[in-house]
């Protein structure tokens, strides 16, 4: 039953692949947000689980405006599903000319350092797009990620990402291919808004609520002192993007886990803010904290899962 329902699930992602790249962007959004909406309609544990997370979050907020940012939200993922279908079938120039860099510069000069680059960001924005773009503006990288349960949308996923050149690094040897990129002078793109098992993480705070967060960031600047460059992909119009290059985050001071915890920190304040600005481009359907009683829940929603966790993170493992 499992193997029949990957083959639907792949055939509809295909069938909606080719439809997207035939459309204009208008329609290509419009149906993104349809489809987030929908599930907004019906998708009531992950609804339940967002409006949880936003109030803990932003408590002064009206409840009527909680639940329009979470409306937004839905309808932005929608919308990134679709898009990024689209926007992987272009081509170098036409990427290029669907976007607008700022802060550029600084990862001009991290190339120019010779050390490679950690760039991290977190589900906020259009991250996929953000990845695929940079490869045409600057140079292909790897991105840090989990294989998806469902093989022939890993797969496709896969070739999507690597469109223009970037490649995926998942657990098996994540290190090893990590710091062979950085020695390569590649970038390294990182999430780190998902929750991490202990030890393998660090407990900062994250909209005034502990959030047990990567270790991997940390271990990585000081270990290679590669520059750690925050980057955020914002919409900027229908079918246009912004690409946000923040500037470099200090490494840590020493290895103890004070100043880990403290870079972690600085890190985690990037994000937030930009979260802050934008609260409804940013995952709030995730069971980011874990110390609450927010409900777990449990399905995918609107996107496939991810395969399951298969231990501890291996950018810390084999550290």
């Amino acid at each position: 039953m499992k193997a029949v329902r990957h083959r639907i699930e792949y055939a509809l992602v295909v069938i909606t692949m080719r439809i997207t790249r035939l459309l204009p962007w208008r329609a290509v959004r419009a149906m993104g947000s349809g489809l987030g909406f929908l599930f907004f309609a019906l998708d009531r544990r992950h609804r339940r689980t967002a409006m949880q997370n936003l109030a803990a979050a932003f408590p002064r907020k009206p409840e009527a405006e909680r639940r329009a940012i979470v409306r937004q939200v839905f309808g932005h993922f929608g919308r990134l599903l679709f898009e990024l279908l689209k926007f992987s079938g272009l081509s170098r120039d036409e990427v290029l000319a669907r976007v607008e860099i700022e802060g550029g510069g600084r990862i001009r000069d991290a190339r120019a350092q010779g050390r490679g680059a950690l760039l991290f960001t977190g589900h906020f924005g259009y991250w996929e797009i953000n990845a695929i773009a940079h490869a045409a503006a600057f140079a292909p990288i790897g991105v840090l990620a989990r294989p998806l349960d469902n093989r022939r949308l890993h797969d496709l996923l896969e070739r999507m990402r690597g469109c223009l050149g970037n490649y995926v690094i998942y657990r098996r040897g994540a290190l090893r291919r990590v710091l062979k990129a950085l020695a390569a002078n590649d970038g390294v793109a990182i999430l780190i808004d998902q929750h991490i098992q202990a030890p393998d993480a660090v407990t900062v705070s994250f909209f005034d609520r502990p959030a047990a967060t990567t270790l991997a960031l940390g271990v990585l600047a000081l270990r290679t002192g590669a520059p750690v460059i925050p980057v955020f992909a914002l919409p900027s119009g229908i079918g246009r993007y912004r690409l946000v290059y923040e500037h470099p985050v200090d490494p840590p001071a020493d290895d103890s886990p004070e100043a880990i915890r403290d870079f972690t920190q600085r890190c985690t304040d990037v994000l937030e803010m930009h979260v802050r600005r934008h609260p409804e481009l940013w995952l709030w359907m995730h069971r980011r904290w874990r110390d609450s009683d927010i409900t777990d829940p449990g399905d995918p929603g609107m996107f496939p899962p991810a395969a399951p966790d298969d231990g501890p993170d291996p950018l810390r493992d084999e550290a």
